[in-house]
């Protein structure tokens, strides 16, 4: 399996099925996130944020702009530990938001607010990779339970 990390989606084919209107009712995106060391700012600010940091300001807004568009924040937590199989590197974070649809997440994206706050999510990714999932049908568990509690909630 090839993994290319990336901050943008770059490949055309692939922004073209983003566009696509996706699987019914919410999808949880799945957020797997490599920070830089140092942050970066694209317009030349000085900055002694971590990368880390730069990030974390992102999350903050990202987090209060996400019921805007129907969505909300689910999970954040830093990668500890591989437990089974191997990878060249680790991510540093795994952050779990749901929308209501792909939709909802491709207009946040596209928001002026969003584009504001962004600067801080591109000066402190090094990569990251977005996973859209959805719940299985018919699969019963707490978890899932409170997943789909989460979703309706966020609505």
């Amino acid at each position: 399996m090839q993994v290319i990390n990336e901050v943008f989606p770059t490949d055309p084919e692939h922004i073209k099925q983003m566009m696509e209107p996706g699987p019914e009712g919410p999808i949880f995106m799945v957020n797997l996130l490599k920070f830089k060391e140092r942050a970066e700012y694209k317009d030349g600010r000085a900055s002694d944020l971590s990368g880390r940091d730069a990030y974390m300001i992102y999350g903050r807004a990202v987090s209060e702009l996400l019921p805007k568009f129907g969505g909300g924040p689910v999970f954040a937590g830093d990668v500890t530990f591989l437990a089974l199989g191997q990878a060249e590197e680790l991510w540093d974070e795994i952050a779990i938001a749901t929308y209501p649809n792909r939709r909802a997440m491709l207009d946040m994206s596209m928001s002026p607010e969003w584009r504001e706050i962004a600067v801080h999510r591109d000066a402190g990714l090094a990569g990251q990779l977005n996973i859209e999932t959805v719940l299985q049908e018919g699969f019963d568990s707490p978890l899932a339970a409170m997943m789909k509690g989460i979703a309706k909630g966020a609505r």
